[in-house]
């Protein structure tokens, strides 16, 4: 009986402390979306333009990359994915020709991660690269 009595007064904790949440959201919020709709009527199409002319500077201040930083950051790709490539060749001929099975979790591992950056170098290379 103890228990069911525990349960009902946390319900209705919960239930007051939403209906507070709720009353305080009321208080708060109308008093801001008024002045918003206020405002809105004035200046909308300024605020508009406003806006326009501000993408227009943001893809006009050079936010494409040169050709040379592209080829420096899939130069920068590239030489982990060669050095992860060669590590996990050399634990698979370690695995297969020595016979050191308990390197098949790097092993594994590695590969995961040769894979991985290889998939990102792809990506990249296509997106920038792809239509020369």
């Amino acid at each position: 009986m103890m228990l069911v009595a525990t349960n009902s007064s946390r319900i209705s904790w919960i239930m007051a402390s939403c209906v507070m949440l709720l009353a305080a959201m009321l208080i708060f919020a109308a008093p801001m979306a008024h002045a918003a709709d206020a405002a809105k009527g004035s200046s909308s199409t300024q605020i508009l333009e406003a806006f326009d002319q501000q993408q227009v500077q943001r893809v006009n201040d050079g936010s494409t990359l040169s050709n040379h930083k592209k080829q420096v950051i899939m130069f920068s790709l590239g030489v982990p994915l060669l050095i992860l490539l060669l590590i996990t060749g050399g634990l698979g001929i370690a695995m297969g020709v020595y016979g050191k099975q308990h390197l098949f979790v790097t092993h594994m591992l590695f590969a995961g991660l040769t894979v991985s950056l290889a998939v990102v170098h792809v990506v990249v290379g296509l997106v920038w690269f792809f239509p020369f």
